[in-house]
């Protein structure tokens, strides 16, 4: 008797997960149908546009440590003027922003600050890195900060 019990139980449990995958992949399979779309259309692909570029952002505090006064729009302005920009003549962006961050010491840092973007083909990458490290040093040496933070990204760019 408890081997028919147990044969059962197997029939069971096999016509339910027999249930449940096929329930299943019906689901997942109608989740990839797309009868909107007419057989004849194949995908769309679409071509990149632009070249490759690498997209660099600097972001520049203004806060002074020791309660000192802030980076003025002025001298922001001449410190682009006599150092980024000789370095990237071909153009960049400069953005008025806000931003907070962890000094040191622990304690958060809420200052108004800039953003600077430069686009560079992805071949000068190695070059500019130079350059924008050296504007980074001479940013925390001007003005006492802590650091510039950097964020490089690839792009596509068209001008």
């Amino acid at each position: 008797m408890s081997l028919k019990i147990a044969s059962r139980a197997r029939i069971v449990v096999v016509a339910l997960v027999a249930t449940f995958l096929g329930a299943s992949g019906s689901v997942a399979y109608a989740a990839l149908d797309d009868r909107s779309a007419s057989p004849s259309q194949a995908p769309v692909s679409v071509a990149a546009v632009g070249k490759p570029y690498i997209k660099t952002e600097l972001l520049f505090g203004t806060a002074k440590p020791n309660g000192g006064a802030p980076v003025t729009d002025k001298e922001f302005r001449s410190f682009v003027d006599t150092f980024v920009t000789p370095r990237f003549p071909a153009g960049l962006t400069v953005e008025n922003a806000y931003g907070q961050y962890r000094d040191s010491h622990g304690k958060i840092e809420r200052e108004r600050s800039y953003k600077v973007t430069l686009l560079y083909p992805t071949a000068e990458a190695r070059r500019n890195n130079g350059k924008i490290q050296q504007i980074r040093a001479a940013y925390d040496k001007r003005f006492q900060q802590e650091s510039v933070a950097r964020i490089d990204d690839s792009e596509r760019v068209d001008f």
